[in-house]
């Protein structure tokens, strides 16, 4: 066991060196962000089981030709856009979690959970590669790389815009205007560590987000030391432990600003791409998905959004085994209506900028109803309406071009190097044209 372990630590290492300058992709994904390493494989979780792994020190065979694993952008575009109507509603009817709206608008109530599907969805992309490898990471200096490359671009000029917005025209709801600390704090991505007034509703959870980043690698050195349900039981066993404790105890209540419960969520997606393949394939993965989920909504729906507000820690624990179950599902190509629906034109489109339109669309909401909305309509159903009918069309449209310029470029050109030369090419290309005489 202690050379096994040195081996790891070797190859963890020897990787890292080898890697830490190295320009690679950073897969597009939720916020998460994330689509990449989308992919059909051979579950490592099967090779585990017939106890085939690769020898310490030997590089993973390259794996076989994949397909792309459909339905992931749809489930990320649908999750984004389900936030801004989420933020629609919050803005006509005021005083969440309590229901002051209309019963047919009640759902729109509970967009904490489109970030749970985000978390979870992020855990599997993240682990789609590494399953088919036995649960190699590749290179902690390429996977650090890919993860910054993806986040901050989009990220740091939706922070710059968000700051404008609320230091020039309206701050977010419940907070006033930014501060020097919260540029910092935001800025660097440690806003749940530092308390102060947010530029950007929306923000909270990426900062969740980069902080799983960090525990991912550790996640997969225990699957490959003590395999997945050894990893998932002891990250279930830390976070339910926090859950119980942290209403007695005042040193462990101070760890719920983390949202501890996503850590379990992120493990769960991680095992579902494990087992997304091979002849956990046969798997009713969609009927565990209902089975799973039924329960948990009639609760939510029983007890209304004050107590499932209230008791997001463990209704949002309960979910993640469906969601879970969902993807794994979908990686198997079932149901193939959904597979469809969800990889029609319009669902991968609005996936392919969602990252964008949740880091940008809080502040657009918020100004959009302060300005135009609240003087003009009358409060209630056709205040939210109005807000419905203006701020949806507004976001996507900024979304997908603030996308245009600040993610998109980043997911096509994977370096520095590579983006410049893409400029340069495209600006030498316009000027070529220009010079051309007209016929």
């Amino acid at each position: 066991m202690d050379h096994l372990l040195a081996s790891t630590l070797c190859i963890v290492y020897n990787r890292y060196t080898a890697h830490a300058l190295a320009d690679s992709p950073f897969e597009a994904a939720m916020v998460s962000a994330i689509s990449g390493g989308e992919g059909q494989m051979t579950s490592a979780a099967d090779r585990l089981a017939d106890g085939s792994t690769t020898p310490a020190g030997a590089v993973p065979p390259a794996a076989p030709a994949t397909r792309r694993l459909v339905g992931l952008d749809g489930i990320r575009g649908l999750a984004a856009l389900f936030v801004v109507l989420h933020h629609c509603r919050l803005s006509a009817f005021p005083g969440f979690p309590r229901d002051t709206g209309p019963g047919w608008a009640s759902w729109l109530l509970y967009g904490h959970f489109a970030v749970v599907v985000f978390i979870v969805l992020s855990g599997f992309s993240l682990a789609v590669a590494p399953a088919r490898r036995d649960w190699e990471l590749g290179g902690l200096g390429r996977f650090a790389h890919r993860r910054l490359w993806r986040i901050l671009p989009p990220y740091w000029p939706a922070l710059a815009m968000s700051l404008v917005i609320a230091w020039t025209l309206v701050p977010q709801p419940g907070a006033g205007p930014p501060t020097a600390a919260s540029v910092v704090f935001y800025g660097l991505l440690i806003q749940d560590v530092f308390g102060s007034p947010s530029p950007n509703g929306a923000f909270w959870s990426i900062a969740i987000e980069a902080q799983l980043y960090l525990v991912f690698p550790l996640l997969l050195m225990m699957v490959r030391r003590a395999g997945v349900l050894v990893m998932l039981g002891a990250v279930g066993a830390v976070v339910t432990a926090i859950g119980l404790l942290a209403p007695a105890v005042p040193a462990v209540d101070l760890l719920m600003r983390f949202t501890p419960q996503f850590a379990l969520l992120f493990a769960i997606g991680a095992v579902a791409a494990g087992v997304a393949g091979g002849r956990w394939l046969r798997v009713p993965w969609g009927w565990l998905s209902l089975v799973t989920v039924v329960p948990v909504l009639v609760l939510i729906t029983l007890r209304g959004p004050e107590w499932t507000v209230a008791n997001f820690y463990w209704v949002d624990l309960a979910l993640g085994p469906a969601i879970g179950c969902l993807l794994a599902c979908l990686a198997a190509g079932r149901p193939g209506w959904l597979t469809r629906l969800l990889d029609t034109r319009p669902l991968r489109a609005l996936g392919s900028f969602s990252y964008s339109l949740y880091l940008t669309h809080a502040p657009l909401v918020t100004v959009l109803y302060a300005l135009v909305i609240a003087p003009n309509f009358t409060p209630g159903v056709p205040a939210f309406l109005a807000t419905l009918a203006l701020c949806v069309p507004v976001t996507l449209l900024v979304a997908r071009g603030f996308a245009a310029v600040f993610e998109l470029p980043f997911q096509r050109h994977r370096t520095w190097p590579e983006l410049r030369a893409a400029i340069r090419a495209r600006l030498s290309g316009r000027r070529s044209s220009a010079g051309r005489p007209s016929r």
